[in-house]
């Protein structure tokens, strides 16, 4: 089988290999020019130039997030340098259901997060992301560095009513439900929710993700390179959203510990539907080693 590289210049070549590896085409069909429907493992310039997307696209994302206060010494505790806490001890928790993308997946996620700061610009730290897709995951972790898992994840709408849980090794760490009564638990809660949640003047919202991008060495013990503050933005396009009284259970398991993240004063809860779109992410710090290591294992199962 021919399995040349076809281009123009190897510069060309490699921009094009850069923004295929590190764009959102990965687990795409791609066909090779010579062999029509069979499949190779390397891929052409034209093949990788082909399913190469500018943004990752959700269309009719349904989400779920559940914010809730927790306490300033967790925040301080769980966030690694440079990040800083921001001015309130805010927690996020979302199971969401993408039945379509421009990237051939469909799967289901959840999230946990925690407000933070970088270089003043205020964002959410990400402790972990499960997903229902070995792609996703992949894709997610190796781009822009989400700690993502496999797991089990439930998403359901009915009436008024949503509720969703996260499962893995036999434990459902997290269940959320929502009465979806155009009140939130908290009186001051919505302020809180629509100054993390802008509303820009067309309608969307513009939200921010702080990652750590980092790989262990292959020699054993510290990593391949300094890690990696990562930068991820989202742009979220709601077709229906709607405020909700909400109740969030975290359960005890060694290896998903989001139960650390207690629950001092539920705020609220926001149901979505829409079509989001995430930018490509951006490096916009390196950390040290040692600094890092206390932080290096949201990816892993360690006891």
């Amino acid at each position: 089988m021919d399995a040349r590289i076809y281009s123009t210049n190897r510069r060309g070549f490699l921009k094009g290999l850069a923004l295929g590896a590190g764009g959102y085409a990965l687990g795409s069909l791609l066909i090779h020019p010579k062999e029509g429907m069979c499949q190779s493992f390397v891929k052409t310039y034209q093949e990788i130039m082909a399913n190469t997307r500018p943004t990752a696209d959700f269309y009719g994302a349904e989400m779920l997030t559940i914010f809730w206060e927790t306490k300033p010494e967790i925040v301080a505790k769980l966030l690694p340098p440079p990040l800083k806490p921001a001015n309130r001890p805010v927690a996020m928790a979302f199971v969401a259901n993408y039945p379509r993308t421009n990237f051939d997946l469909v799967y289901k996620e959840s999230a946990l997060f925690l407000r933070a700061v970088y270089n003043g610009e205020e964002g959410s730290y990400c402790l972990a992301m499960p997903v229902t897709n070995d792609i996703a995951m992949a894709s997610g972790r190796e781009r822009a560095g989400f700690p993502k898992k496999m797991a089990d994840i439930h998403f359901k709408r009915d009436g008024h009513s949503v509720e969703g849980w996260t499962e893995r090794r036999g434990i459902r760490f997290m269940e959320v439900r929502a009465k979806l009564t155009g009140k939130l638990n908290d009186t001051a809660a919505q302020e809180i929710i629509m100054a993390i949640r802008k509303v820009r003047a067309d309608g969307s919202i513009n939200a921010i993700s702080y990652n750590f991008k980092h790989s262990p060495a292959p020699e054993g013990g510290a990593f391949d390179y300094n890690p990696r503050l990562v930068k991820q933005e989202i742009v979220y396009r709601s077709k229906e959203m709607l405020l909700g009284e909400a109740e969030i259970i975290l359960r005890r398991s060694d290896y998903d510990p989001w139960v650390e993240v207690e629950v001092v004063k539920m705020l609220g809860a926001l149901y979505t539907v829409g079509d989001n779109s995430m930018l490509r992410a951006k490096t916009v710090a390196e950390v040290g080693p040692m600094e890092f290591a206390p932080y290096a294992f949201l990816k892993w199962d360690m006891k």
